[in-house]
C-alpha cells in the first residue's frame, strides 16, 4: 500500500499586510432620517454611528476588493504572482456563480491562485483567516489573500427603523504568509443555528423573482435579541480565544471586535475587564457596520493612524448572521 507524502508547509502563519477601501460617498445620519422617523441623537446613542460610506455604481464588490487588495499586497512587500489563494467573504455579491474571488484573482494578476467565496456574515473575516492559516501551514499556498467586502447598501431597507442606519459599504484585505513564530492563534468558532431568525434576509430571491413580493430582499434583525447574545455570549468566546492563545488581557495591545454597534463594543470591553492600555477599535462611528469587511477595515485604520503598532498583539472577534462567530489572537502586520 502506497503512503501519501506528508505536506510541507510553513511552521506558522501571520498577517503580513493589510489594506482597506471605503467608498467616496459619506452618508451622515441626516440622510437616513429622510426615510425613517428617528433622530441623529437616537442613532448615535443606540449604535455610535455618525456616518457611513455608500458605494457608487462604479464601486462594485470587485472594484472595492481590488483597491483594498492592492494596498494589502504592497504592505506585505510581495507581488500578486506570489499569491496562491484568494478567499473572499461576502453576502452582497449577487451572482450565484462564479465566485467573485476568481475574477479578483485574475484581475490582480495572480498565477492561477485557488479562489473561492465564503458566506459567514460578520464572522466571515475570521473564517477566512483561519482557512488561510491552514493553507499556509499545510503547504498548499505560500501567501493567501483574505478579503472581506460588502455593498450592504444594496441590502438595506431604508424604511426599516431597526436597520436603516446600520449598514455601510467597503472592503478590507489582508495577506497571510509564512512565519517562524505563531502570528495567528487558535480560532474559537462556531454557530448557533437555532437563533438564525434573529438576523436574516427578509425573503428568498425566488420570492422576488416570482413576483410573490415586490420589495427587493433586505437584511433585517431582531435588535434586542442580537444585542443580548453578542454582549453575553461573545465576551465568553473572546475570553476562550485568549485562553487558547495562552495570553491574558494584560498581554493585549489592541481589541478589534466586529463593528456592529458601539454599545456592544463597550459592553464587551467591560465584561472582559480590558486594561486601559488596550486600544479599542471604534471604526463603527464613521464606517457603520460593514459585516465581513469591518475587522480588516478597523485594523487598517488603527495602523494608519498610529493608534496600533506593527507587531502588537490584537484580539479579533466577528459575530453575526447564522448566528456564527470566530475569534482569535493575531500579531499585527
Amino acid at each position: 500500500m502506497a503512503k501519501i507524502k506528508p505536506s510541507k508547509g510553513a511552521p506558522y502563519a501571520r498577517i503580513l499586510g493589510v489594506g482597506g477601501y471605503r467608498p467616496t460617498r459619506v452618508v451622515p445620519n441626516e440622510v437616513i432620517l429622510e426615510t425613517i422617523e428617528s433622530s441623529d441623537e437616537w442613532i448615535r446613542s443606540r449604535s455610535g454611528i455618525e456616518t457611513r460610506h455608500w458605494a457608487s455604481d462604479e464601486e462594485t464588490v470587485t472594484a472595492m476588493s481590488l483597491e483594498a487588495s492592492g494596498k494589502a499586497i504592497a504592505d506585505a512587500g510581495i507581488t500578486a504572482e506570489q499569491i496562491g489563494g484568494v478567499i473572499v467573504s461576502t453576502v452582497s455579491h449577487f451572482k450565484q456563480t462564479p465566485a467573485v474571488a476568481t475574477e479578483i484573482a485574475d484581475k490582480l494578476g495572480t498565477a492561477k491562485a485557488a479562489a473561492f467565496d465564503i458566506s459567514a456574515g460578520c464572522a466571515g473575516f475570521g473564517y477566512g483567516l483561519t482557512l488561510a492559516k491552514g493553507m499556509i501551514v499545510e503547504g498548499s499556498a505560500e501567501y493567501v489573500l483574505v478579503i472581506g467586502v460588502e455593498r450592504l447598501s444594496d441590502l438595506t431597507d431604508l424604511e426599516d427603523r431597526a436597520t436603516a442606519f446600520l449598514f455601510g459599504d467597503g472592503a478590507g484585505a489582508v495577506v497571510v504568509g509564512p512565519a517562524q513564530e505563531p502570528g495567528i492563534g487558535p480560532t474559537v468558532w462556531g454557530s448557533e443555528g437555532d437563533k438564525s431568525e434573529t438576523i436574516k434576509q427578509t425573503v428568498p430571491w425566488t420570492d422576488y423573482r416570482d413576483g410573490t413580493v415586490e420589495k427587493f430582499p433586505a437584511i433585517t434583525q431582531e435588535g434586542q435579541a442580537v444585542f443580548r447574545w453578542a454582549v453575553f455570549e461573545m465576551a465568553k468566546v473572546a475570553q476562550q480565544a485568549l485562553d487558547a492563545a495562552g495570553i491574558s488581557t494584560d498581554d493585549l495591545d489592541v481589541f478589534i471586535p466586529h463593528q456592529a454597534n458601539e454599545r456592544i463594543i463597550d459592553s464587551m470591553v467591560k465584561t472582559l475587564k480590558l486594561p486601559e492600555h488596550v486600544t479599542v477599535a471604534r471604526d463603527i462611528r464613521t464606517t457603520g457596520n460593514t459585516s465581513a469587511a469591518s475587522i480588516p477595515l478597523a485594523m487598517e485604520r488603527l495602523l494608519a493612524t498610529g493608534e496600533a503598532k506593527s507587531g502588537g498583539t490584537a484580539l479579533v472577534i466577528g459575530f453575526g448572521a447564522g448566528l456564527v462567530y470566530a475569534a482569535t489572537v493575531v500579531t499585527l502586520p
